[in-house]
């Protein structure tokens, strides 16, 4: 596997990657209008949007995870079902906290979806901690959607002492 910045050929495929991660990890837990907004041209429209700061983890038969990072935000990070359990996401997770800090973010944060239980234990265990909720501003086709978070922080400062 290997990580590096996503190109434009890359986004049908992260789209569907994204839709379909989205689709097991939240689809279940946001209010249905949301839902209905999240289709897989919303998300290949939103990465096209982001394409400079989406970096990709790259197996054998092509992605496999991807994140965003935005400013001191950890925008996006999702892996594919098949890739789950493999260090993927740890290794995105560790590449993105090394973007940081090379663009001098000393504590990053991240929203989570509450209920995602799966991604806050691995948020967790990867350092960060949940310093309570807050209302994230989800983008959407139809303008911003106000959705309580969990959210997470990491202090980076540590890493590099």
């Amino acid at each position: 596997m290997t990580v590096r910045d996503a190109e434009v050929v890359d986004l049908d495929n992260l789209a569907k990657l994204w839709y379909d991660a989205w689709q097991d990890s939240h689809a279940e837990l946001v209010p249905p209008e949301l839902k209905r907004l999240r289709t897989l041209s919303s998300f290949r429209e939103r990465l096209a949007d982001a394409l400079a700061n989406v970096r990709v983890a790259v197996g054998t038969g092509g992605p496999i995870g991807f994140h965003v990072v935005k400013d001191d935000e950890l925008y996006q990070l999702f892996v594919a079902a098949s890739a789950r359990g493999s260090g993927v996401a740890a290794v995105l997770i560790a590449d993105a906290e090394e973007q940081f800090l090379r663009n001098g973010i000393k504590t990053a944060w991240l929203a989570c979806a509450i209920g995602n239980s799966r991604a806050a234990r691995f948020y967790e265990k990867c350092g960060w901690r949940r310093t309570g909720t807050m209302t994230n501003y989800a983008e959407t086709s139809e303008g911003v959607f106000p959705l309580e978070t969990w959210r997470y922080e990491k202090d980076l400062e540590d890493q590099v002492k």
